[in-house]
């Protein structure tokens, strides 16, 4: 089967430690023939975020809080059954993974600076405003039926 296409880049040159990825493999559900009976083609990754050294203290600290919600234990887990082939469900649940961790590490937005509305943007808001209420008001029936 030889090696995987890895290795996955979370971001810059950090990337997925092969050593510290735990995969699991079962069966898929859904239709197939009698092949998918017997073959374990969905794939479980499961990454220990809080016990990795592979990433940079401030990444670290920055996804367990962002991934709070998905972590089991310190443990983020991946699953991928597209695919027929376990393979190709090994290369989803990695990219997935390292897609994860690439957003959860990512640094925050820079903050909104508040802008004022230009004045005469303002003023023409409040004309077509205005002009637009008069145009209703002309239809309030006097002389209606």
């Amino acid at each position: 089967m030889g090696l995987m296409s890895g290795p996955y880049v979370i971001r810059g040159s950090v990337c997925l430690p092969e050593a510290e990825l735990m995969w699991r493999f079962s069966r898929s559900s859904g239709p197939g023939g009698q092949h998918v009976n017997t073959s374990d083609s969905q794939v479980e990754l499961r990454f220990d975020l809080a016990g990795t050294e592979a990433l940079p203290p401030v990444w670290k600290e920055r996804a367990l809080e962002r991934l709070a919600n998905r972590l089991v234990g310190g443990v983020v887990s991946v699953r991928a059954s597209e695919h027929r082939s376990q393979w190709r469900n090994r290369e989803m649940a990695a990219t997935r993974l390292a897609s994860l961790l690439a957003e959860a590490t990512a640094p925050p937005p820079r903050p909104r600076r508040a802008t004022k509305i230009p004045r005469g943007i303002n003023e023409r808001r409040l004309r077509e405003k205005k002009q637009r209420s008069q145009t209703k008001r002309g239809r309030a029936g006097e002389g209606w039926g």
